[in-house]
């Protein structure tokens, strides 16, 4: 397993040195943002969580290695170029097998940052069930992952142009808790808040590292998900925002947009429809993950 596996230079030295290191995903680079917004906002979140006192590993395929943590080179190319396959459980081998360029979604970068004995991982928001799935049968891969992944992922919730109440009782079927921070409802990506309670709240960072240590040390198999809303300032108004998730999805089911086409498209029709703003808030949210992600992570490795 391990001729796959390639570490970059700085996880290498904080693996030796025993520090704390925070996964992140490059679909959000190659998928979720335009260039040269996306690198930008991707060398910018490595920042902040060195800053806050841990290591970032952001996990690509390319060349046939599944890479731990990118040199500036590589997030460059990776941020300019196009035709990048979006990389699921299911796709993993195909790319590594014919070298393809691959950017890891929530589930494959958690895949491969459990490989990586990383078990702290930082997004903007998972995915879910989507709005229809009792007839379409789309449901994210993302899910499937957390019942089985030992990782914790760090979002602002589930993105909101999905069915929010099933991804909740999916999540609950597979025992993944879900867990918010500082808050007792689901935030929903662009708003802090949504209609669904949540039965776990943790108002400190040491209290959701112990959580997952005691997990694992349980042997309970599966991630967890730490829902952590988006700043005040950067919230979208709700009424606005379902009204504009309203119209991109009756697009997308115009225009027989299924798979995973449909998150790329309802994202681009997002920002489009929202004049932009909807690009604003994914960035601020995605930094403010960062922030409570290194915490966790530096709190969880003092505990090991």
């Amino acid at each position: 397993m391990k001729e796959y596996i390639t570490l970059s230079e700085e996880v290498r030295t904080a693996k030796e040195q025993g520090k704390p290191i925070v996964a992140l995903e490059s679909t959000i680079i190659s998928h979720g943002m335009p260039y040269p917004q996306n690198v930008q906002t991707a060398r910018e979140v490595e920042q902040i969580i060195r800053d806050n006192g841990a290591v970032p590993a952001t996990i690509a395929i390319i060349d046939g290695k599944i890479k731990i943590g990118l040199s500036d080179e590589e997030l460059e190319m990776f941020g300019k170029s196009s035709g990048v396959a979006k990389a699921s459980r299911r796709d993993l081998a195909y790319l590594l097998a014919t070298k393809k360029l691959g950017a890891t979604t929530v589930a494959a970068t958690m895949i491969c940052a459990e490989l990586a004995d990383i078990h702290i991982f930082v997004t903007g928001g998972i995915g879910g069930v989507h709005r229809g799935a009792e007839t379409t049968m789309d449901i994210s891969a993302d899910l499937e992952e957390l019942g089985q992944t030992n990782v914790a992922v760090i979002c602002a919730g589930a993105k909101s142009i999905l069915d929010l109440g099933l991804t909740m009782e999916y999540l609950e079927t597979k025992g993944v808790p879900v867990i918010g921070y500082q808050t007792d409802v689901l935030p929903a990506f662009y708003t802090r808040t949504s209609e669904f309670s949540l039965n776990l709240r943790a108002d400190d960072v040491a209290e959701i590292a112990s959580t997952l240590k005691v997990k694992w040390d349980l042997n309970l198999k599966g991630g967890a998900v730490i829902a952590n809303p988006i700043p005040e300032e950067h919230a979208m108004e709700e009424e606005f925002i379902n009204g504009v998730i309203e119209t991109a999805l009756n697009e997308a089911a115009e225009r027989h947009i299924t798979g995973k086409d449909v998150t790329p498209f309802m994202l681009g029709k997002v920002k489009e429809l929202t004049e932009g703003k909807s690009l604003d808030a994914n960035i601020a949210l995605v930094k403010n993950n960062a922030v409570v992600g290194a915490k966790i992570a530096v709190s969880f490795n003092a505990m090991k």
